[in-house]
């Protein structure tokens, strides 16, 4: 991990995205930017919390509902929606999809295994 002068370790890319998501998945109501900087340690600056929220915004992964001079933020999909749209554009930027799923089944436990399995094996509704 890299430091910078003065601020402590540097968090990986995406990482302040994650710790905001976490915030609010983890959350019972929709959060105004300063709950959620209270929410996040490590000190981070109320602009930074508002960038990071307005960039989540824009990408649609939250939603914002006016509240007074202020915005309050929620997650617009549950972690399993999240992590499932994640999950489909990885695999579609690589050239071989069938290869990184046949390896991604070889890293699962069993019981994950048979989660899988059944899965695959329910009627899927028609689109």
């Amino acid at each position: 991990m890299t430091t910078r002068l003065g601020d402590g370790p540097r968090r990986r890319p995406g990482q302040l995205e994650a710790e905001v998501l976490a915030v609010l998945w983890a959350a019972e109501r929709a959060l105004s930017p300063g709950e959620v900087q209270a929410a996040i340690s490590g000190g981070l600056a109320y602009t930074t919390v508002m960038t990071i929220l307005n960039r989540l915004h824009a990408k649609g992964v939250v939603t914002r509902t006016a509240d007074g001079r202020t915005f309050v933020y929620q997650p617009a999909q549950s972690t399993a929606e999240f992590t499932a749209r994640r999950m489909r554009g990885l695999l579609e930027q690589v050239d071989d999809p069938a290869g990184v799923l046949a390896r991604f089944v070889d890293t699962l436990n069993p019981g994950e295994e048979q989660v899988l399995r059944d899965l695959l094996d329910r009627p899927r509704p028609e689109s």
